[in-house]
């Protein structure tokens, strides 16, 4: 019977054309709330999802997990089981770290760290169009526009697509690599065809800041935060980063306005008086 309701959420969701990552994500959380109230399945207990969620928060994890959790449920019962019933919870509060950042010198002593041709041309483009993960792994060939220095992301994350650089620089790499490639080919294939796995992406950065003796926590993402931080830094209008980035809401772009040095570095310290 449970299982009814999980199918039930999933073709919701299908019909919705919410994103494979996001359906799994919700139906993750869904199939564990019901395990735990398996009478859950078919009514809503506001205690039950409070007692749920400040389960989550004991186990440590993220506060963007915990909210993760609650719209899944508040999609599970209002547009699944069209409860009348509301669940009137507040969000979590979302963590206030300042991304990772990696300074220009710090992005080409990784890039140069890479002796495989395909992965360095990865991680290069990567920062170069301010890519996640997951869209450098789905880039396809047909996605590159070389005469106008475009990319096209498609069904980038919310499902949405936009426009971002593609930088001069590695346009020859990107020519030798794909030449006679059909377009509906994957840019960065795996030794076996198909598509790469964002784990894959992951491993090739990490063990390239290590050869490259970064200390700094950096992830793929990082390469992304960059990116935004470093357009700051050269000028480039709030809006425009913003839309390179698919951000929906500027707040989020406005975020990496706190990490660039373009303005820390005109403010001197008080120490600099005595």
């Amino acid at each position: 019977m449970m299982q009814n309701y999980i199918q039930n959420a999933r073709e919701e969701m299908l019909l919705r054309n919410y994103s494979p990552k996001t359906i799994k994500a919700y139906l993750g959380a869904i199939s564990d709330y019901l395990s735990k109230y398996p009478d859950g399945a078919g009514r809503l207990d506001i205690g039950h999802v409070r007692q749920f969620l400040l389960g989550k928060q004991a186990k440590g994890l993220a506060p963007q997990t915990v909210n993760l959790c609650l719209n899944a449920l508040k999609f599970y019962y209002g547009d699944v089981l069209k409860t009348s019933g509301r669940i009137d919870l507040k969000f979590a509060k979302r963590s206030k770290k300042l991304p990772i950042v990696l300074s220009r010198q710090e992005i080409a002593l990784i890039v140069d760290a890479i002796i495989n041709p395909k992965h360095r041309l990865m991680v290069a483009l990567a920062y170069g169009a301010g890519l996640r993960v997951s869209e450098v792994t789905a880039l396809r060939v047909r996605d590159l526009q070389y005469e106008e220095n475009i990319i096209h992301i498609k069904g980038a994350k919310g499902n949405k697509d936009r426009l971002t650089l593609l930088p001069d620089k590695v346009k020859a790499d990107l020519k030798a690599l794909l030449a006679g490639k059909p377009g509906e080919a994957f840019v960065f294939e795996s030794e076996r065809g198909g598509r790469l796995t964002s784990k894959t992406l992951q491993l090739i950065f990490i063990r390239a800041c290590r050869r490259a003796g970064i200390t700094k926590s950096a992830t793929f993402h990082s390469l992304r935060h960059s990116f935004a931080t470093h357009l700051l830094e050269n000028g480039v209008d709030i809006r425009y980063v913003q839309s390179l980035l698919g951000h929906q809401n500027i707040r989020t772009t406005q975020l990496y306005t706190q990490v660039t040095k373009h303005n820390l570095s005109k403010i001197p310290s008080p120490y600099s008086d005595f």
